[in-house]
């Protein structure tokens, strides 16, 4: 058996659902592709609503737990994903095998986040291990590459397929929540599955994105590809106005890594003429650089006590247009968390202006400074600076 290096297997602290405040609808009618069925809801907190089709067994709880707790960790990890907290789960029996994901962008599906997902099996969903935990989360991984930092559209879906991208995703949700054993069931299984594109035999987990997330940061490097995806891609309105070429794609992987990312590519992928060409012309078209990220100095929460959403800053100078890059909603921070040594000035309107204030430590309520959901820019700085 192979296992990660130990010290990857981190647990991140899980957020307890609170009285719930959001409201899903009791029944919904699917009306998207084959989908006709009205699906009744067995669970909901502020996190999460399940919904059963007639089919399914109600004895079935494990989606009201996990999926709950994969939800609060995407969010705390990614930022936002519109203006409705909760993921909507649609499980199906004996019907519908497979899945699909749709985000807050979609009329399809009511502007709601949501994964549907089905089985031939009459029994399906009762074991809640193995299949059952990958599949779901891997639709909630399309949602994140579909719907990361309020742009939607995946650039990278026509190289990464249907996808490459879940695969990092479901390993670093499932050390993020401790569950240890089906990290090491998911890896086992990824490091020996191999792709034919860009070219045969190409071990996508094994030899791209598990290096990446194991020497650049884990979670923190995957967030902050959609960062700088948010940041430079050109977009039409809130979409992104094109697909990656894969020398694109590699410099914006570097520049979430940090470091130039062509030796390891030409390793993975192979490195045909035409990827220099276009590796070159993203660098002048796309002008970050690969530095290497600076520590979190402060994570700012939508809630009061840490709650919400959560998304860690290093030091910088963060416009509204920044902070939506990163996740942060306009008017939407009510509590925060100070590294020591660093400080972080918010202030009421974009570009620095307005009434300020400045915090050196953490504060589990900015409501008792009148900041509740006031803040549109801010600048992180070492204390003393």
């Amino acid at each position: 058996m192979k296992f990660p290096p130990a010290s990857l297997c981190f647990v991140l602290p899980m957020l307890s659902a609170t009285s719930v405040q959001a409201q899903a609808p009791e029944t919904w009618t699917e009306h998207w592709f084959e989908h006709n069925q009205t699906v009744s809801r067995v669970y909901q907190d502020n996190d999460v609503a399940v919904y059963f089709d007639s089919a399914v067994n109600r004895s079935i709880t494990w989606p009201n737990t996990y999926l709950g707790d994969v939800w609060r960790y995407t969010k705390r990890t990614y930022g936002h994903f519109g203006t409705d907290s909760q993921l909507y789960a649609i499980f199906h029996a004996g019907k519908y095998s497979g899945g699909h994901p749709s985000t807050y962008f979609d009329a399809s599906h009511d502007r709601r986040n949501v994964i549907d997902v089905g089985s031939s099996s009459p029994t399906a969903w009762t074991a809640g291990t193995g299949n059952d935990l990958d599949i779901v989360t891997h639709e909630v991984a399309h949602i994140v590459e579909l719907a990361s930092k309020g742009v939607h559209d995946s650039p990278a879906f026509g190289l990464w397929r249907d996808s490459k991208w879940a695969e990092i995703f479901n390993y670093d949700v499932y050390l993020a929540l401790g569950r240890t054993s089906d990290a090491n069931r998911w890896y086992n299984l990824m490091v020996n599955t191999t792709d034919s594109f860009p070219r045969a035999n190409t071990h996508w987990f094994r030899d791209w994105f598990y290096p990446i997330y194991k020497n650049h940061g884990g979670s923190s490097v995957l967030n902050r590809y959609f960062v700088l995806l948010a940041q430079y891609l050109p977009k039409n309105g809130s979409n992104y106005a094109r697909s990656l070429n894969w020398g694109e794609f590699i410099h914006f992987w570097s520049g979430a890594a940090g470091v130039n990312l062509k030796t390891l590519a030409t390793s993975a992928f192979g490195w045909p003429a035409e990827w220099e060409a276009q590796f070159t012309q993203a660098q002048r078209d796309f002008p970050f650089t690969y530095t290497p990220p600076g520590p979190t100095a402060v994570t700012v929460f939508q809630d009061q006590n840490y709650g919400g959403y959560g998304m860690a800053l290093p030091v910088g100078r963060y416009t509204l247009s920044a902070l939506h890059a990163w996740g942060v909603r306009n008017d939407d921070i009510t509590s925060l968390k100070v590294a020591s040594g660093y400080k972080v000035t918010l202030y009421e309107h974009d570009n620095f202006s307005g009434a300020s204030l400045t915090k050196t430590a953490d504060d589990a309520s900015l409501v008792d400074d009148s900041w509740n959901d006031k803040m549109s820019s801010l600048i992180v700085s070492a204390s003393g600076m």
